[in-house]
């Protein structure tokens, strides 16, 4: 028995014998927290994260307006632009405004990403609610909205999240016709005849033709047939476009919508173009 009990306590004396020197250095304690230093080693400022993607910024529009074309005739400008909102290829939205009364002297058409066009125009109606909320009597006038959009479109560039529109402004001042361009860089220009979209490189030559065949300006007549013709024209070759649109008219009166309206068509002659497919 006493065998016994000296052979037990020589067995617990080895089990709880100190370690060798050699298992300190070859144990490494672990980090004090997670992506943080272990004891004894220097911590880097911040703590290393894992990699991924950074802050996305929108670069192919979704839903998105096609043409907005714009001329300017004797005693006013009038401006179109057809109610489709593409999905793709979709033609998924079909009664869409793009022609924006900012106030009863300026009127806006959009064409491009409908989600930024309806954020632009919640910023402009605030700037618009703001400014004349400050300032008695003060109504913002159409070259004043039209400095502000490409203020607000450069400072999205800038910070690399553009609205993706092009935007056309059209307006009266003090008897003054206005009718200009945006882009989304925040170009901006004036002119007689504007066209954004598809229509900039189809209707645009058209609708330059036409005012140079009439130096002394166009009536308000031969402007909407002109219209028509450039929407004809669009909705016959642009597979973002419709028949369906709106006219705006910008006069020392004020601002009036017409539509949406509905072209007369004539693909009795489909059959006869070849050589797209």
């Amino acid at each position: 028995k006493i065998r016994r009990m000296l052979a037990a306590q020589k067995e617990s004396k080895m089990a709880f014998s100190a370690p060798s020197p050699s298992f300190f250095r070859d144990t490494k304690p672990g980090p004090l927290w997670s992506n943080g230093p272990a004891p004894g080693s220097l911590h880097e400022f911040p703590a290393k994260i894992a990699a991924g993607p950074g802050r996305q910024h929108t670069t192919r529009p979704i839903t998105t307006g096609t043409s907005v074309l714009g001329v300017r005739y004797n005693g006013g400008v009038m401006l179109a632009a057809d109610t489709l909102g593409s999905y793709g290829n979709l033609s998924r939205f079909r009664s869409v405004t793009r022609l924006i009364p900012l106030t009863k002297e300026c009127v806006m058409g959009c064409g491009g990403d409908i989600a930024d066009m309806q954020e632009l125009k919640s910023i402009l109606e605030s700037w618009i609610i703001v400014n004349e909320s400050l300032q008695y009597s003060y109504k913002e006038s159409a070259p004043a909205l039209f400095s502000t959009i490409t203020r607000v479109m450069y400072q999205r560039r800038c910070n690399m999240n553009p609205f993706w529109n092009n935007l056309v402004i059209a307006g009266v001042d003090d008897g003054k016709f206005l009718l200009g361009v945006v882009d989304k860089l925040g170009v901006a220009f004036e002119a007689p005849v504007v066209g954004t979209g598809y229509g900039a490189h189809l209707a645009l030559p058209l609708m330059r033709s036409e005012v140079e065949k009439t130096p002394g300006g166009l009536s308000k007549e031969q402007a909407r047939n002109l219209l028509l013709r450039c929407m004809r024209l669009l909705y016959y070759r642009d597979c973002r476009a419709s028949n369906k649109f709106e006219i705006a008219t910008i006069t020392t009166e004020g601002h009036e919508i017409e539509g949406p309206l509905t072209l007369e068509t004539d693909w009795s002659i489909a059959h006869m173009v070849q050589g797209f497919e």
